[in-house]
């Protein structure tokens, strides 16, 4: 009698696997050495556990998807769906932050307006970027950006990828939390059309900030939430250890966030993660985002206003059944 595949323990390995592989590709890249002879037979194993795991994947293992080595960063998709990208740089009061960028770009060919939250491709772009946490000046640049897509009647894409705001002591002195509200008020009196996909990580106000569009997308390994799994973690039980359990309560996931409304689409991905063909992955993104600007097209500015505050208006509204 065969024994019934534990799907923790192939998660476990093919985390491990993952790792490994990527390893050996950015050393062969690096050192321009031929490994495929280890790597074809990584790559085959990869994709045996994948077609093992199918649906069984829980939230945490999602999670962890979200932050695997190598998975595509908001910068990787403006390389293969955008032309003509040109980086504004500064919030005209402080300075320029690294970890939001943005400007005006042609998506697939439509003039656009880009907002992205950029987490770095290597630990020093990471530590640059703050792996994508911003500081006040970063979202008061993300308003700046609004101001003028409104302006000359850009349509904004928002590409979310963060745990949250930058924590730092001097982030909260330079005025975080108003900085972060003042940049979902903007977002919500919007006069042309926006549309969000959570490529990553969306985590709490600082992914909130540049999400309130008239749709947001999410890739199916992503997640969004109100906190990261392991700040409910050491919330909820003091032991930051116990983020597996907080993913499950927290229900983050794309499924999770489909079935309660808070998303429109959820983006597929290829097989095992975006990580494993960011091809694929852009492909499906650009298709997805594409399909709701053009929805999104017809409607005129006061359409676009009152469809963004029943979208956001309706969220967490709830039944209790006669008898309950």
């Amino acid at each position: 009698m065969s024994a019934v595949p534990d799907p923790k323990t192939d998660a476990t390995e093919l985390a491990q696997l993952e790792l490994h592989l990527n390893d050996l590709q950015e050393t062969a890249k690096r050192t321009g050495a031929d490994l495929s002879a280890v790597t074809a037979p990584l790559q085959e194993r990869i994709q045996r556990l994948q077609s093992q795991l199918g649906d069984r994947i829980s939230r945490w293992e999602r999670v962890q998807l979200a932050r695997a080595p190598g998975r595509p960063t908001a910068l990787d998709y403006v390389d293969r769906l955008t032309s003509n990208f040109i980086e504004l740089h500064g919030d005209r009061r402080y300075g320029d932050d690294p970890a939001m960028i943005g400007g005006p770009a042609h998506w697939q060919g439509r003039p656009v307006m880009l907002l992205l939250q950029q987490k770095g491709r290597d630990t020093k772009d990471k530590i640059k970027r703050r792996f994508g946490s911003s500081n006040p000046e970063g979202y008061r640049k993300a308003v700046r950006l609004m101001d003028l897509a409104d302006k000359c009647g850009l349509p904004i894409v928002s590409l979310i990828d963060t745990q949250g705001a930058y924590p730092g002591i001097a982030a909260e002195e330079r005025g975080q939390g108003w900085a972060i509200a003042e940049s979902i008020q903007r977002m919500v009196r919007l006069r042309v059309p926006a549309v969000c996909a959570v490529i990553g990580e969306g985590g709490s106000g600082g992914a909130l900030a540049v999400g309130v569009g008239n749709r947001v997308l999410i890739q199916e390994n992503a997640w969004y939430s109100v906190i990261s799994p392991e700040g409910a973690a050491s919330i909820i039980w003091k032991d930051s250890a116990k983020a597996p359990e907080a993913a499950e309560a927290l229900r983050l996931t794309a499924p999770d966030l489909l079935a309660l409304g808070i998303v429109e689409e959820v983006i597929p991905e290829p097989s095992g993660g975006a990580h494993l063909n960011v091809e694929v992955a852009a492909a499906a993104l650009g298709e997805a985002v594409s399909r709701h600007l053009d929805e999104l097209s017809g409607l005129d500015s006061s359409e676009l206003l009152a469809q963004r505050s029943r979208r956001f208006r309706a969220l967490g509204a709830y039944r209790e059944d006669a008898g309950r």
